[in-house]
C-alpha cells in the first residue's frame, strides 16, 4: 500500500508556505516558544515524530544519511556519519521533516493502522535519504522546505538589519544566530535575491 504520495510539482512559494504553516502551528500551540536557532527536534515532536541517532546499514545502493519509518512515526539519523552534526545535522532533520510534511500520506498511514488493528499485515517501506541524493524531485523539495523552516524570511529580515552583507564576519554571525552552515546561509540569501554570487575575494555583492 503506497504511503508516499505520487510526485507532483511544488513551487518555491508553495513549499515556503507549507514551512510557515508548521512554524505558525507550533507557535499557536505554545508547547515550546518559537525562537532561533530553531530546535528542529521540537518541530518533529510537535508533528508526532520521534527522532533517534542510530546505525543505518548500507543497503548496497549507497550510504543512507537518514530515513523515515512512517508507521513508527520515527526519523532515524545515521550516527555513523560524523559529518552530519551541528548546522548540517539540523538541516538533515529539517529535511526529513520536509519529507514528512510534503510527501508522506497521513491518511494512508491511518488506514494501514486501522487495517493492522484488524490483523491485516501490510509491509510499509521506509523513506530513505542517501548521502548523495540528486537535487531534484522530492529531495529538492524536502531540502527547500528545510531551508525555509530554518531560515524563514521574517526572521532573516530582522537578522540582516544593520549587518553588512559584504563582510564575511557579518555572514558568519547571521549563520551562528540561525544555527546553520555558512553555505546554507549564502544559498538562502542568494535565493532571496539579497546577495549575488560569492566571488573568490572573500566578499559578496549586496543588493539589500
Amino acid at each position: 500500500m503506497p504511503i508516499i504520495k505520487p510526485f507532483r510539482f511544488l513551487s518555491k512559494h508553495d513549499i515556503e508556505c507549507r514551512a510557515l504553516d508548521v512554524l505558525d502551528a507550533l507557535q499557536r500551540d505554545g508547547a515550546a516558544p518559537l525562537h532561533f536557532p530553531l530546535d528542529t527536534s521540537l518541530v518533529a515532536e510537535f508533528l508526532g515524530l520521534d527522532v533517534v541517532w542510530d546505525h543505518i546499514p548500507d543497503d548496497g545502493q549507497g550510504a543512507i544519511a537518514a530515513r523515515i519509518l512512517p508507521l513508527e512515526r520515527l526519523i532515524e539519523i545515521n550516527e555513523d556519519m560524523p559529518q552530519i552534526e551541528g548546522g548540517l545535522g539540523e538541516s538533515t532533520l529539517a529535511h526529513e521533516v520536509g519529507h514528512w510534511v510534503l510527501h508522506i500520506d497521513q491518511a494512508a498511514i491511518a488506514r494501514v493502522e486501522r487495517l493492522q488493528a484488524r490483523q491485516v499485515q501490510i509491509n510499509v517501506m521506509p523513506l530513505l535519504c542517501r548521502e548523495e541524493a540528486e537535487e531534484r524531485g522530492r529531495e529538492w523539495q524536502a531540502q527547500y522546505f528545510a531551508t525555509c523552516l530554518l531560515m524563514p524570511r521574517f526572521i532573516m529580515e530582522k537578522l540582516v538589519q544593520g549587518q553588512d552583507l559584504n563582510q564575511w564576519r557579518s555572514l558568519y554571525a547571521i549563520a551562528e544566530d540561525l544555527g546553520v552552515t555558512i553555505s546554507n546561509l549564502v544559498h538562502r540569501l542568494k535565493d532571496l535575491g539579497w546577495i549575488t554570487a560569492v566571488p573568490p575575494q572573500s566578499r559578496v555583492h549586496s543588493r539589500v
